[in-house]
């Protein structure tokens, strides 16, 4: 039979494309569903900021009326303006082992982006650097994670076939938590905060939710050279807090401030929601919140979202400080294990973050780009 696409063109085509991975992955223990409401508030465009100048369309490929594959053709026209780069973005691929399937998706994305004048495809990428990306091409035999993609080994033969190849890599690290070592970081942590009269802010969510905004300040001039970012408003930065921070737990994201009372480094981690999500297949309603509340209460693992120090205390040792209060938090909440996200492959600096604990590379993912006009 041959393959059919549609665009996504109403609400239900589009809880259609959100909804086909599950049965995709259905009977696969290492998928981890991604939160249907955050999809929802992410792919439509009268709820995520990101619209206010970027474009994007989702393509449902069918066969004998049966979804066997999608994906999401992203215009960020900030990432042209800060990178000089006429790129187009794939994202929210999926497909069934079929190349004719994988052939029709992405041709439809390269034609969009030929009607835009887009000199190259790359992906897979969301609106922003703070959405799920990069096709995973190591560690398929591991659980993703809430914020990170899951696919088959096959993706990446379809992509290459197509003519797509490596732009960067990223590896995820997993960290076995233990006091050996805590002593000498304290040390340096007592040191550090004396010298630079920093100190950790002490407060409960409210105390937390009225430093975000700066979080986001210092987040976006630590990651501002990392690939493929662009600078978020405020609005962006409003809707990720509001999406997200109604799950923190303050000890767990512990924040620097100097004399003051200005952030300059902080950490972003939660207790990992890969169960909850699996149970409740990404329904927080209308009981899968029950799964949600049980992670947050009782949980062995975390998942370490986010690590940004300002250029200004660089170098200076205040991570030992962010490692302090993240390990006394683990050792409060149980937690013995933490999965790292993504980090780029030559990201030294987050990578010897870990240095003094066990830790594996568990994961690599990847961004594949295609140049589809010739120079």
């Amino acid at each position: 039979m041959t393959v059919e696409i549609r665009e996504v063109e109403n609400h239900r085509q589009l809880r259609d494309f959100i909804r086909f991975p599950l049965s995709l992955y259905k009977k696969n223990r290492y998928y981890v569903p991604s939160l249907f409401m955050d999809e929802m508030n992410t792919l439509r465009n009268d709820k995520n900021p990101a619209f206010a100048d970027a474009k994007a369309r989702y393509f449902l490929a069918y066969r004998n009326r049966k979804i066997v594959g999608r994906v999401a053709g992203i215009l960020v026209p900030k990432h042209e303006l800060k990178w000089g780069e006429k790129y187009m973005r794939f994202g929210w691929l999926d497909f069934i082992d079929d190349p004719e399937v994988s052939t029709a998706l992405i041709g439809e994305v390269e034609k969009w982006a030929k009607e835009q004048g887009m000199n190259g495809i790359h992906g897979p990428l969301g609106f922003t650097d703070l959405d799920r990306e990069g096709m995973l091409i190591d560690g398929f035999d591991e659980v993703a994670t809430l914020a990170t993609l899951y696919n088959y080994p096959y993706y990446q033969s379809h992509i290459e076939a197509l003519g797509y190849s490596k732009d960067v890599d990223w590896l995820e690290y997993e960290i076995k938590i233990s006091g050996e070592n805590m002593d000498q970081i304290r040390k340096t942590a007592t040191i550090v905060a004396q010298k630079y009269n920093l100190h950790l802010l002490k407060g409960n969510k409210k105390d937390l939710l009225k430093y975000a905004p700066q979080l986001f300040d210092v987040l976006q001039e630590a990651y501002r050279n990392l690939y493929g970012t662009v600078p978020l408003s405020r609005e962006q930065v409003q809707g990720y807090i509001n999406n997200y921070f109604g799950f923190a737990i303050p000890d767990l994201i512990p924040i620097i401030l100097d004399s003051n009372d200005r952030v300059v480094a902080f950490g972003i981690t939660f207790p990992s929601f890969s169960e909850a999500l699996q149970k409740s297949h990404g329904d927080i309603l209308p009981f899968g919140f029950i799964h949600f509340l049980r992670a947050m209460k009782k949980n062995n693992k975390a998942d370490l979202y986010l690590v940004g120090v300002v250029d200004e205390y660089r170098g200076k040792g205040v991570n030992s400080m962010l490692m302090v209060q993240i390990y006394d938090a683990f050792v409060k909440h149980g937690i013995s294990i933490v999965e790292g996200n993504p980090n780029l492959e030559d990201n030294i600096a987050v990578q010897t973050m870990w240095k003094f604990f066990e830790n594996r590379v568990r994961k690599r993912r990847r961004c594949f780009v295609k140049h589809i006009v010739e120079s």
